[in-house]
C-alpha cells in the first residue's frame, strides 16, 4: 500500500516540476498503457475459472444494478425538473 501511495507522490510531485514544460507526448503515452492494463485485466479475468463460471450470475446482477441505477436517476431527475419548473410556472401566473 505504502508503495502504490509512494509511486502515486512521486508522480505528483513530477508533475508539479514539470508543469510548465510542453508534454503533449505523455496522452499517447497514458492511453497506450491503459489499454495494456486492460488487456491483462482481461487476461488475469479469463484466466480466473471462478469468475468465468459465475459470469451469467455476475451478468444478471450487473444488469439489475445497471436497469434500477438508470431509472432511479431517471425519476430524480423528473422529480427535481418538476419542483423546478412547477414553482416557476404559480408564479408567473
Amino acid at each position: 500500500m505504502f508503495i502504490i501511495i509512494g509511486i502515486m507522490l512521486t508522480g505528483m510531485l513530477l508533475g508539479y516540476l514539470l508543469r510548465n514544460k510542453r508534454l503533449s507526448w505523455i496522452h499517447k503515452i497514458i492511453t497506450l498503457l491503459i489499454w495494456i492494463l486492460l488487456f491483462l485485466l482481461g487476461i488475469d479475468v479469463g484466466g480466473n475459472e471462478f469468475i468465468i463460471k459465475g459470469l451469467h450470475t455476475l451478468g444478471l446482477e450487473a444488469v439489475v444494478i445497471t436497469v434500477a441505477a438508470v431509472i432511479g436517476s431517471t425519476l430524480c431527475a423528473w422529480g427535481l425538473w418538476y419542483l423546478l419548473y412547477s414553482k416557476g410556472k404559480e408564479t408567473k401566473a
